[in-house]
């Protein structure tokens, strides 16, 4: 998995390509656990690009989640089909706050 991540005023974008996978999902974690921390705490992320997320890789975005929401913060995730039939799958797809575009999520959070 690779990514880049933007800062903005209220809000940090990370788009992501790649596996969401048991391969990648610690780093995954840690990352964005020190991100949240740091802040901003609202987060978006741009899953739009990522081709595979496993069961590590659900549990990592529910933790995130999580951190974000202790934070007072929010996490949004932008998706594509293969992502959103993932998540559906789980039935998480409520609790993790999927969009259908970066502006959509932008609007999001700076209205939060």
């Amino acid at each position: 998995m690779r990514g880049t991540r933007e800062v903005r005023d209220n809000y940090q974008l990370f788009r992501l390509t790649g596996l969401l996978d048991a391969f990648s999902e610690p780093t995954f974690r840690k990352v964005l656990t020190k991100c949240v921390e740091e802040g901003p705490k609202h987060v978006i992320l741009d899953l739009s690009t990522i081709d595979f997320v496993d069961s590590s890789g659900l549990g990592a975005l529910v933790q995130i989640a999580k951190k974000a929401q202790s934070a007072t913060g929010t996490l949004q995730i932008v998706t594509n089909p293969r992502v959103t039939q993932t998540v559906k799958l789980v039935r998480l797809e409520k609790f993790l706050a999927l969009q259908t575009s970066v502006d959509v999520a932008i609007e999001n959070a700076k209205a939060a």
